[in-house]
């Protein structure tokens, strides 16, 4: 017999099936143009940064941001979709599926998303020659702690709220802001020293230092582990918020 987990991501890759022609461009397509865009036109203009061409140092961020960008929009309308609308957790709560396999099986689901469409960029920038060391073979690893980081919360923001217009509150205020000043674009040493700690409390911020480390074989600011406890405590946090928000939700 499938395991329950095994089964609800099964249940997701079923309708992805369906859908996945919508996140083609999303997912593939706009991050290489992007990177091409920026990386290369603007980069025309920057130059290099801290002895690094603006391409080769953006390429780690946008990675980052590609992968916390399609965790934190895939957890939003989905996960309260199947609550509110399609009701497909109800259904799932009338079968030996628990509340644990329903947000595993989810946040599964996203780390396959998210570490497909990380390794086709990390392919495609290879052949720009944008990747400076060996170690930017652990980005994939770092992309998916971020994804968990950033859809283990938001999984569980979606199953505690009734209505989606506070996904555009999310989008505008949390996941916008994230982007621009987590170091994805410049350092964050040029904000000033009163916002930096906002950066700082960023899961973006960490996995974007760390993606950058790797590619150009360079220490991060903080130490390696500071990095990646700071991820694991977002996402345990987020699971442990989830699973509770989820039970809460089918309580009702």
């Amino acid at each position: 017999m499938v395991h329950p987990t095994v089964a609800v991501l099964e249940r997701h890759l079923c309708l992805y099936r369906r859908l996945w022609r919508a996140s083609v461009f999303s997912s593939f397509i706009l991050p290489v143009l992007f990177l091409v865009s920026i990386g290369i036109g603007v980069g025309g203009y920057v130059g290099g940064i801290g002895g690094v061409d603006y391409l080769s140092w953006i390429v780690p961020g946008v990675l980052a941001s590609t992968a916390f960008q399609m965790a934190v929009g895939e957890s939003t309308y989905s996960v309260l979709g199947d609550f509110k609308w399609t009701r497909g957790y109800h259904a799932m709560r009338a079968t030996p599926v628990g509340i644990r396999d329903m947000v595993a099986g989810w946040l599964l689901y996203i780390l396959l998303r998210v570490e497909i469409a990380v390794v086709v960029f990390l392919v495609v920038t290879g052949l720009f020659g944008a990747l400076r060391s060996p170690w930017a073979v652990v980005t994939p690893l770092v992309a998916g702690l971020v994804a968990v980081a950033a859809a283990a919360p938001v999984t569980a923001f979606a199953a505690s709220v009734e209505h989606d217009s506070y996904f555009a509150l999310l989008f505008r205020f949390v996941m916008i802001p994230s982007t621009l000043f987590a170091g994805v674009f410049f350092p964050v040493e040029q904000l000033p020293e009163a916002v930096r700690p906002l950066a700082y409390a960023s899961p973006l911020w960490h996995g974007v230092e760390l993606c950058r480390a790797a590619t150009l074989g360079a220490a991060p600011p903080w130490p390696v582990a500071a990095h990646v406890v700071c991820l694991l405590v977002f996402a345990a946090a987020g699971l442990v918020w989830a699973g509770a928000a989820f039970r809460k939700r089918l309580q009702d």
